[in-house]
C-alpha cells in the first residue's frame, strides 16, 4: 500500500502538524504566567496563582457549543465571530455562580482540515478569552473524513473557573421580594437558530442571508453572526451585591430563569419593561409565529438576568445604567415558576 495511504484516505497529517504550529501562535496569546509550558503536549497546564487567597476553592466548569448557528458562519464563510460565541457562552454559563474564568479548551472536527477556516476560528476565540481573561489551553483539531463533508464542522468548548464557596452565586441565596435586573443581549446570541433557517428559508436559498433589512439597518447574514455578548467584564466587580443569575439561552426566560430559583419561589416578569432589538419582531413576522413560541425559543432582547436583594439594587443600577428592572421574586402559586404580566 502506497506510503500516502492515509492522505488518501482523507487524513493529511503533515497539514495537520502544520496548523497545530498555527494554533499555537494563536493560543500563545491568551497566555499569561499561570500557563506551564506551551500546546503541544497530552494536558494542559494552569498554575492557579493567588490559590492561599482562596479559603475553600470551587472549581466550576461548563461544556458547549454553538449549535446551528454554525451553519450561518459556513454559509457566510464568516468564523471569527462564531469563536468569540463558543467562548462568551461558556463564560456567561459559569459566572452565573460567581466564577472567575481560569482557562478554556476548544475542540474542532471536520472533514479535511482548512487553514483558512480554522485561524479566523481561532482568532475569534483568542479575542474572547483575552477579553474574559482566561487562557486558551488546548484543546483538539480533529479530521474527520466520511463524517463531515464540504465545509460542515463540529465545534464545542470546554471552560473552567474558579469561585469561593461561600460566595457560590444561586438558587439559596435568592429570597421572596428580590428584585430582577435584566441586561441586555446582543441580540440572538445562540439559540433558535433552526426555528430562523426555516423562517427564512435559508437551507433552501442562502442568498437570502445577503438581503438588507431597513428595520436592522444591515443583511440579515450580518445580523445572524453578531457574536454573543460577554457579560463577564461588567459584571465581575459587582459579584458581592447579585445573589443569583441567569444566562438567557436555549428556553428563554422561561427555561432559564427556574434554574436559579428555589423550590417554592417564582420570578413575575413585566413584558413591556424592555423593546427587544428589531431582529425578533422581524422573525414574528416573516414566520408567522406564535408570540408565546417567540419567548420560549429566543432571548427576546435580554441575555442575561441578576437577582439582588432590594437594598442593592439601587447601588447595582447606578453602577450599570443599562440595568432595567423587569420583575422581581414572588412566592409561587402556581405550577409555573416564571409568569409575564404587562408592564
Amino acid at each position: 500500500m502506497s506510503t500516502n495511504a492515509y492522505r488518501a484516505a482523507g487524513v493529511d497529517l503533515q497539514a495537520a502538524n502544520s496548523l497545530k504550529e498555527s494554533i499555537k501562535a494563536f493560543a500563545t496569546l491568551s497566555h499569561g504566567p499561570q500557563v506551564l509550558g506551551g500546546l503541544g503536549s497530552f494536558a494542559g497546564l494552569y498554575r492557579l496563582q493567588g490559590a492561599s487567597a482562596y479559603k475553600n476553592p470551587v472549581l466550576a466548569a461548563s461544556t458547549d457549543g454553538v449549535g446551528t448557528k454554525l451553519r450561518i458562519a459556513v454559509l457566510m464563510n464568516h468564523y471569527e465571530s462564531i469563536g468569540m460565541d463558543l467562548v462568551n457562552l461558556s463564560v456567561d454559563d459559569i459566572i452565573t455562580c460567581g466564577a472567575v474564568p481560569l482557562f478554556f479548551l476548544d475542540y474542532i472536527s471536520m472533514g479535511r482540515l482548512d487553514p483558512q477556516l480554522v485561524e479566523p476560528l481561532m482568532r475569534g476565540m483568542v479575542w474572547a478569552c483575552r477579553e474574559a481573561g482566561c487562557a486558551l489551553l488546548g484543546g483538539e483539531t480533529a479530521q474527520s473524513p466520511g463524517v463531515y463533508t464540504g465545509d460542515n464542522l463540529d465545534l464545542a468548548g470546554t471552560i473552567v473557573g474558579v469561585v469561593e464557596e461561600d460566595a457560590v452565586l444561586g438558587p439559596s441565596k435568592v429570597r421572596e421580594g428580590d428584585v430582577l435586573l435584566g441586561l441586555a443581549s446582543s441580540g440572538l446570541h445562540t439559540n433558535g437558530f433552526s426555528l430562523i433557517r426555516k423562517v427564512f428559508g435559508i437551507d433552501d436559498d442562502p442568498s437570502i442571508l445577503h438581503r438588507p433589512y431597513d428595520e436592522l439597518g444591515h443583511t440579515l447574514g450580518e445580523e445572524l453572526l453578531v457574536p454573543h455578548r460577554s457579560y463577564y467584564p461588567l459584571l465581575e466587580p459587582y459579584f458581592p451585591r447579585i445573589n443569583a443569575m441567569a444566562h438567557i439561552s436555549g428556553g428563554g426566560l422561561a427555561g432559564n430563569i427556574p434554574r436559579v430559583l428555589p423550590d417554592g419561589l417564582a420570578a413575575r416578569i413585566r413584558k413591556g419593561a424592555w423593546e427587544p432589538q428589531p431582529i425578533f419582531p422581524l422573525i414574528q413576522r416573516v414566520g408567522d409565529v406564535d408570540a408565546a413560541e417567540m419567548y420560549r425559543v429566543f432571548n427576546m432582547g435580554m441575555g442575561m438576568v441578576l437577582i439582588c436583594n432590594p437594598e442593592d439594587w439601587g447601588h447595582l443600577q447606578r453602577a450599570l445604567p443599562e440595568a432595567v428592572v423587569i420583575g422581581e421574586v414572588t412566592k409561587q402559586s402556581g405550577l409555573e415558576q416564571v409568569t409575564f404580566i404587562p408592564s
